[in-house]
């Protein structure tokens, strides 16, 4: 299959609400640390010594911690003819409609999954209930689209 263009893609969908929170954690995130580091500053009847290249490092790590809560919103789903493509914390994975066997929202679960051939599936992050009007659009969208490119209705696994 070759890679789609962003122009190919029909449904591009991040979760709003868990984008929201994710920002705002990796804020607190990097206050606390910063915070932290500022306070930290050696002395008194501890014994802690701590040097402005201690405080960096703490500061560094905050950073790194912020970055790393932020790499949770890059989920994604995306559909178009040329298949679907689910983005969750550490890279893409593109599926042809041949292998795509719907979409479910399992319940009690926190998102959506891609169904696949042979009892697999790939979980959609981007697709969550808590979103609300925002997933059922997408989830109908995604819906369509399926009854457009995807397999006939009775075809064998």
């Amino acid at each position: 299959m070759t890679a789609a263009t962003d122009a190919d893609w029909e449904l591009d969908v991040h979760s709003k609400k868990m984008r929201t929170w994710l920002i705002s954690a990796a804020g607190v995130v990097l206050v606390v640390f910063v915070a932290a580091a500022l306070v930290l500053r050696g002395g008194g009847d501890t014994g802690v010594n701590l040097r402005p290249a201690d405080q960096f490092a703490v500061v560094v790590i905050g950073f790194v911690l912020a970055g790393a809560t932020l790499m949770f919103s890059r989920a994604r789903v995306r559909a178009g003819a040329s298949g679907v493509a689910v983005r969750n914390v550490f890279g893409e994975k593109t599926f042809s409609w041949d292998e795509v066997r719907g979409l479910t929202f399992p319940e009690g679960k926190p998102w959506a999954r891609l169904e696949l051939p042979h009892d697999e599936y790939m979980p959609v992050v981007a697709l969550q209930p808590r979103d609300g009007q925002h997933a059922v659009d997408a989830t109908d969208r995604f819906r369509r689209l399926e009854a457009r490119y995807g397999r006939a209705v009775g075809d064998a696994d």
